[in-house]
């Protein structure tokens, strides 16, 4: 068997999972004291231009996911916001979440995308069609991807796969007029 091109994998693709510390975020997890000591407080930074891709993946019919380790009431406002379709949350391992959104989104393995930086997203990354590494990901995760981004967690670069899966698919030129405001 022949290994397929990244144009041949991206334009298999209809559901986009993801990473979030470290691929949508620059993997700093910022942890605030309340000032009575009553507990803690999580602030994460998410990329506009990330926000804009994933808002323009559900415009065109691409699904979309985030499956993380970390509980995060910041992440799940951000899905929430941007239409995201799965949201795995407080995940040991990932390949169950994997497994529920293939089911419920009715794909196959070959027709998802994983973005991950981190070696607890290799088990998935060797499951999916087309298997991201950000630009930052570890040694690893770079040996095991597809594709590479050249933008690093955290600046954009779930927005580049978006883009590149969109013109794999021959639909990019379609997609430029939905995302003006």
């Amino acid at each position: 068997m022949t290994d397929l091109s990244l144009h041949e994998r991206a334009r298999r693709i209809k559901l986009f999972l993801m990473d979030v510390d470290g691929t949508l975020t620059d993997g700093g997890v910022c942890l605030i004291a309340h000032p009575d000591g009553t507990g803690l407080a999580e602030m994460k930074v998410f990329n506009s231009a990330d926000g804009a891709g994933l808002k323009l993946a559900h415009i065109m019919g691409i699904k979309t996911g985030f499956i993380t380790g970390r509980k995060s009431p910041a992440v799940q406002q951000r899905a929430k916001e941007l239409l995201v379709d799965y949201v795995y949350l407080g995940q040991a391992t990932k390949m169950q979440a994997f497994e529920e959104c293939l089911a419920n989104a009715g794909v196959t393995a070959d027709e998802v995308a994983y973005m991950g930086d981190d070696l607890p997203d290799l088990p998935v990354m060797q499951r999916s069609g087309l298997a991201v590494a950000v630009a930052n990901a570890v040694a690893e995760v770079k040996a095991g991807a597809h594709y590479i981004t050249e933008l690093g967690g955290g600046k954009g670069s779930a927005r580049e796969v978006i883009e590149l899966i969109l013109k794999s698919q021959g639909r990019w030129e379609e997609a430029i007029p939905k995302a003006l405001a």
